[in-house]
């Protein structure tokens, strides 16, 4: 089984990187992410290339990313993603993983849309109960700042900071602990997925296009 990780930059596909790397039988040949081409950005998470960079190299694992316009229609998202797909392919992959927790529905998209492409998806974190996993991710010395958070969800000063047992035992009821219907956003930047830490600092805290993102450097 060669696997091509789904790479957001955040906590969830580093945890779920680090329980790939756990199983023996798989072998993990890239870390696939999409970049907002007209920032050079990771898409949503807002994270410059440089640090999704030093991600790979202490991942040790290849980066490959797909370009992607901004705005970006759900057609030409669709259309550069069979292109990655079919190249994963005839490089031999035969599995790609997600971090998706619970979104039935995202997952039956990603199981739609790959159907029939040879590539067949996994969900490693499926179905683990939040509160949990986020224990389990704090516990197990992974170490994330928030990038980017809903203001609809969670207050502006959120963003820029480390996502801990502080941090989960401030976020408001109704709240998904880690983030997953879109409150919050994060860079996942120690953790024993690495080698070494990688380096970074939070900065300037901005809104943009209904989102507030620190910029992390």
């Amino acid at each position: 089984m060669k696997v091509l990780v789904s790479w957001s930059s955040g906590k969830d596909s580093a945890w779920m990187l680090h329980r790939l790397k756990q199983n023996p039988a798989l072998e993990i040949g890239g870390l696939l992410t999409t970049m907002n081409e007209a920032f050079d950005r990771v898409s949503m998470h807002a994270v410059r290339r440089t640090l999704l960079e030093a991600q790979a190299r202490a991942a040790g694992i290849p980066l490959r990313t797909i370009p992607l316009p901004w705005p970006c229609s759900n057609e030409e998202y669709e259309a550069r993603m069979r292109t990655a797909v079919s190249q994963a392919v005839d490089e031999g992959f035969t599995h790609v993983a997600f971090g998706d927790l619970f979104l039935e529905d995202v997952r039956r998209y990603r199981e739609d849309k790959l159907s029939g492409t040879g590539l067949t998806p996994m969900f490693p974190l499926w179905g683990i109960p939040t509160p949990e996993l986020a224990e389990e991710m704090v516990g197990g010395g992974l170490r994330a700042i928030l990038t980017c958070v809903n203001p609809r969800h969670l207050n502006r000063s959120f963003a820029g900071r480390e996502f801990d047992s502080a941090l989960l035992r401030d976020l408001p009821s109704g709240v998904d602990p880690c983030g997953e219907r879109g409150e919050f956003h994060s860079f996942a930047y120690d953790g024993p997925m690495y080698s070494a830490a990688v380096s970074v600092t939070a900065g300037e805290v901005v809104d943009r296009d209904g989102f507030v993102f620190a910029d992390v450097s």
